[in-house]
């Protein structure tokens, strides 16, 4: 194995998963900051709380990728420089850690799941399917992308554990896993007492553009706080 190709493939993968599509494709569609509404997380479903379907749906296929994408060339491409599946599975992880905290976004960032999705699909498309088959039914069942999402999370080791053996790069799913269900804590006693928003649910937005002054400086333009009170 090449001393450097380890460590590069991790660190590319992570500042692409660093790209925070929900709030770079809503700046380009004229829409509020994810992470100003909803539950301020900038992710595909609070994006779609907007309203804006287009903008929710670019935003899951776009961190879907960033989690695909690296997976897949390091496999591609890997070989070649002693890099294998075991190595993939970790560089998977290090673009789900890049959407967790990104670095060009103060390392604010989502809950990770469609960039979790497409890690598992381009590692292993049967386990991909099993558990957004998980997602979906638990979804459609419940009317909860919280709770779809932590059940898929749980699931996701023990899937290829009984049905594709302990391999090393289990410790990478068991990783991202953990973290899935750690960054929906607020979610999970949401759910608990009974206040979590439901999938459609319609959060109050600010209107449009320039967003909250994460970047812009102070008096600049006349948005100000969201109001409390958004769910």
């Amino acid at each position: 194995m090449s001393p450097i190709a380890f460590p590069v493939a991790l660190l590319a993968a992570y500042f692409a998963g660093s790209l925070s599509f929900a709030v770079l494709i809503s700046r380009v569609m004229g829409l509020a900051d994810p992470r100003s509404y909803g539950s301020k997380n900038p992710g595909a479903t609070n994006v779609l709380r907007s309203g804006n379907r287009a903008a929710a749906v670019l935003t899951l296929a776009l961190d879907a990728l960033k989690g695909y994408v690296p997976v897949l060339l390091c496999l591609i491409y890997g070989p070649r420089y002693g890099l294998g599946e075991t190595t993939a599975a970790f560089v998977g992880l290090a673009a789900f850690l890049g959407h967790l905290w990104p670095v060009f976004f103060r390392f604010q960032g989502g809950k990770g799941v469609a960039t979790a999705a497409g890690v598992l699909m381009a590692l292993n498309p049967w386990l991909g399917l099993a558990t957004l088959a998980t997602w979906v039914i638990i979804a459609a069942f419940f009317r909860y992308s919280s709770l779809a999402s932590v059940v898929a999370a749980v699931f996701a080791p023990f899937y290829q554990a009984l049905i594709w053996g302990l391999e090393p790069g289990i410790l990478a799913l068991i990783g991202m896993s953990l973290l899935l269900v750690w960054r929906h804590e607020g979610n999970i006693r949401k759910l608990i007492a009974g206040t979590e928003s439901k999938l459609g649910h319609k959060a109050a937005v600010a209107h449009a553009v320039p967003h909250p002054a994460v970047h812009a400086p102070k008096g600049s333009h006349g948005h100000g706080k969201p109001k409390k009170g958004h769910h």
